[in-house]
């Protein structure tokens, strides 16, 4: 799976790139990097459509874009250059092989992102990873939608799940995950790919984890109710602060009950109830 990236350059830069941000979220667009003149955006090659942004057009900022498409890369050459561990305060490292164990955190996950996505350092893997501390793994039942290269499931098992399930549309993910659970000897874990049409129509898992975007969180809120246990939590992520109070009353109206939201930079996570 390719993806592609678009540069905008915005004028003026502020407030037009934070507007334009927001409504790219919602057209699909996964990530963004804020550069001088504005920034840069990715979105997977089957949900673009570059006519969108033709109709887009505002009275207090211009905007052009370049689009480019970006081919399966070696991600860990990539990564290797520039990349340093990410700590969630004192309670995971995520680091890479060539990196020496962190001695001050409670977990380690060892994470090589060959050609996935996924190295860590995304705000929302940060924030569904500290979140994760205030849940009970013991023996539950877990599923990460959209495990990307597998950290979330990695560090539920160290958590103390006992039975997890793994799932993602790219090949890649599916492949780098399954190797990065091997090295982190995270043996529970099954992966699978495909998307929600994959999720069993009967209450299953205690804990889902879906770190994904906001799109496809909407479209499959009420597939995750459906499969998730009485008093089971489901935290929400890959969105930006903005869009929380239209996620929680779309969960409101499904059934779920919310438990708070905690935000980092522009990007939040949600946690649910069942």
């Amino acid at each position: 799976m390719n993806y592609i990236q678009y540069t905008f350059i915005v004028i003026p830069p502020e407030p037009g790139s934070d507007i334009l941000i927001a409504l790219l979220a919602e057209l699909g667009f996964e990530s963004f990097s804020i550069t001088d003149k504005g920034f840069e955006a990715y979105i997977q090659e089957e949900f673009d459509n570059e006519a969108d942004l033709k109709e887009l057009n505002f009275e207090d900022f211009s905007f052009s874009h370049k689009r480019t498409v970006i081919p399966k890369t070696n991600w860990n050459e990539e990564w290797e250059k520039n990349f340093n561990p990410v700590y969630v305060d004192d309670l995971v490292c995520i680091r890479a092989h060539f990196h020496p164990k962190a001695e001050t955190t409670k977990h380690d996950i060892i994470i090589t992102p060959k050609m996935s996505f996924g190295t860590g350092h995304h705000d929302t893997t940060w924030l569904v990873s500290k979140t994760m501390f205030e849940l009970n793994f013991a023996q539950k039942t877990v599923l990460d939608m959209g495990c990307g290269t597998g950290i979330l499931a990695i560090l539920a098992q160290q958590l103390g799940a006992a039975k997890l399930l793994g799932i993602d549309i790219d090949d890649w993910s599916i492949e780098n995950s399954t190797e990065n659970a091997h090295i982190n000897n995270a043996s529970l874990i099954e992966f699978k790919k495909g998307d929600a049409s994959l999720l069993p129509v009967k209450e299953t898992f205690d804990i889902i984890l879906a770190n994904i975007n906001k799109n496809v969180l909407k479209k499959d809120m009420s597939a995750y109710y459906q499969c998730l246990k009485k008093e089971g939590y489901l935290l929400l992520s890959g969105f930006f602060t903005t869009d929380v109070d239209e996620l929680k009353q779309l969960a409101l109206s499904i059934g779920f009950s919310f438990e708070k939201s905690y935000h980092k930079n522009e990007w939040a996570v949600i946690k649910l109830k069942k």
